[in-house]
């Protein structure tokens, strides 16, 4: 077993040496008409970067429901073991090629070739100090090194990304800086892992949904959206789904920069006919198309990155 060969089949990241059993505790919840949302992640786990579409529908079909937290959960402390297929950088550039043609989501895995990490900690450490900040700009700070990192190749363990990350989020740098340095985000980082082992979450991506009587419901892995759906449909029997403009111009005005697999998702149109109408958008300079060597992202016109 090793965290970073992740099964694409059932879309899990999983930590070794695990217990099985989740069981959520000490979760407050007071709203008796929202349900609270602990999403376990990690910045560099593909498998995360793969369930971004449907994370991102949920999102706009019942956000207004939902309290989601982003947790930490530390995937690569570093390469001190050698188990599972993957003992060095090299062997997960291949893995990740593979994963993005399962998730159809842009990977290029030639950054562990390139210029590899030697541990998720530092960009999970600089989240925490996003956080610190602003929870709303964090989510755009994770997205933004999860971008640097799967679609240009960066290394998001050095602080010139992450600063870089965070000046186009809207985020304080230096603040961010000292935050990330000082020791301040490490604590919280530290309480993330805590809260991991006590929560027995073996891996990556973990959902725990929880209503206000301790109710809960949990999704592991990148399943079909009808997984998360149904998880809060469990909780809220009575909750509507919020319908949405699925034009492009408002699902780019609610994410700055979507992959092919994401547009799919959220406007309910195939692979091949959202790529087109994508593609078409680009030449006509409505839109900014990246290139990627296992796939494109494509951006509003008025951002530089997100």
């Amino acid at each position: 077993m090793n965290p970073l060969l992740c099964d694409p089949e059932t879309g899990f990241c999983e930590l070794p040496g695990l217990p099985t059993d989740q069981k959520l505790t000490n979760v407050e919840q007071k709203n008796e008409n929202r349900i609270q949302v602990i999403y376990y992640t990690d910045p560099i786990c593909s498998s995360c970067w793969g369930i971004e579409p449907q994370l991102r529908r949920m999102k706009l079909e019942y956000g207004h429901v939902l309290d989601i937290k982003y947790k930490m959960g530390g995937l690569l402390p570093d390469w001190s073991y050698n188990s599972g297929g993957i003992s060095k950088p090299e062997d997960v550039a291949h893995h990740w090629d593979e994963v993005s043609r399962h998730y159809q989501m842009p990977i290029d895995g030639n950054v562990w070739l390139e210029d590899p990490l030697d541990s998720s900690y530092p960009p999970s450490i600089a989240v925490k100090a996003a956080q610190m900040q602003d929870q709303t700009k964090a989510v755009k700070f994770l997205r933004r090194i999860r971008e640097m990192l799967f679609l240009e190749k960066r290394n998001i363990t050095k602080l010139e990304y992450l600063t870089s990350a965070a000046k186009d989020t809207g985020l304080d740098v230096q603040q961010l800086k000292d935050d990330y340095t000082n020791g301040h985000a490490e604590k919280r980082f530290q309480v993330d892992l805590e809260l991991r082992q006590r929560w027995k979450v073996r891996g990556f991506p973990s959902f725990f949904f929880t209503d206000k009587d301790g109710n809960s419901e949990f999704v592991s892995g990148s399943k079909p959206y009808t997984s998360f759906e149904q998880a809060i449909l469990n909780l809220l029997p009575g909750v509507q789904k919020r319908y949405y403009d699925k034009s492009w111009e408002n699902l780019f005005k609610q994410f700055s920069s979507l992959t092919v697999r994401e547009f799919s998702e959220l406007s309910g149109i195939g692979i091949s006919a959202g790529e087109m109408i994508l593609d078409n958008l680009a030449e006509k300079k409505l839109l900014r198309k990246d290139f990627s060597r296992n796939g494109n992202i494509y951006r509003r016109m008025d951002l530089s990155c997100v």
